[in-house]
């Protein structure tokens, strides 16, 4: 008989990110029952629940986040996108209408809305691949908050943390590296690794990263092109994660911050 660890560990074990799906729809009930499960197995900052979660699945709707998306085919094949807000306007408005004095509009408040929003997402994550669902997180949801919150209508200290798009799987990719477990431990205080250690750490991830990215013919003939020769210098160039990008989107996300109250 499995045990709920052994049946957790199998399926924290299998994860992978599917962006191909099959067009069958996703029944309400069951999603309902993910979110429920995921909030409620979910710890939450006071008891706060400073969250909130918009469900897309019209076609025009997911037509406008396919674009900031980054244009990725996933978000139209997909039966349904779930964006997890990170909300304390709900929270304001009952403090408001009590009397009580006005909080969580900053820093610290976003913070908190952020993480316990990650929390539930990650729960719900678990909750739709128990059920033989594949998931995929989009990145791009930070890239694009302040248009995305526009495109939701999201109000005052609400603001999108993370998207899933969920459905049956129409893949079958073989399961991500990890970094060895070891590099992620330390004891009582952080062990600051020399070279040496950084190199064995990524040894085995520097020829299966930089192996995985060449066996695609289009994104090959772009690393050739730009004349790339290792997985480091992948990750930082303008095919991956440009620095330019991030330092551009950084200061935009900033600016939505402040526009909706959480600075």
């Amino acid at each position: 008989m499995t045990t709920p660890a052994k049946h957790l560990s199998a399926i924290l074990n299998s994860h992978r990110s599917i962006r191909a799906f099959k067009p069958d729809l996703i029944d309400d009930a069951i999603v309902n029952e993910v979110i429920h499960e995921a909030v409620a197995g979910g710890s939450s900052s006071g008891n706060l629940n400073s969250i909130s979660v918009v469900l897309t699945r019209e076609a025009h709707n997911k037509r406008a986040l396919y674009a900031l998306h980054s244009n990725q085919p996933m978000v139209l094949q997909a039966p349904l996108l779930v964006t997890f807000c990170a909300d304390f306007f709900r929270t304001r408005q009952w403090l408001k209408a009590r009397r009580a004095r006005d909080n969580f509009n900053n820093l610290i408040g976003y913070h908190v809305a952020a993480f316990d929003a990650m929390i539930v997402a990650q729960n719900a994550c678990l909750g739709f691949e128990a059920r033989g669902f594949g998931i995929c997180y989009m990145g791009t949801t930070l890239h694009s908050m302040g248009e995305i919150a526009s495109l939701l209508e999201l109000p005052e200290t609400c603001l999108p943390v993370t998207t899933l798009v969920v459905g049956v799987p129409d893949e079958n990719p073989s399961k991500r590296d990890r970094l060895p477990t070891p590099s992620f431990i330390h004891r009582e205080r952080y062990a600051t690794p020399t070279q040496a250690e950084i190199d064995e750490t990524y040894r085995a991830r520097d020829v299966a990263g930089w192996n995985r990215y060449m066996s695609m013919p289009t994104l090959r003939a772009k690393i050739e092109e730009m004349g790339i020769t290792s997985l480091a210098e992948f990750y930082t160039s303008d095919a991956k994660y440009p620095p330019d990008v991030f330092a551009r989107d950084s200061a935009k996300l900033r600016a939505t911050l402040e526009s909706k109250q959480f600075l």
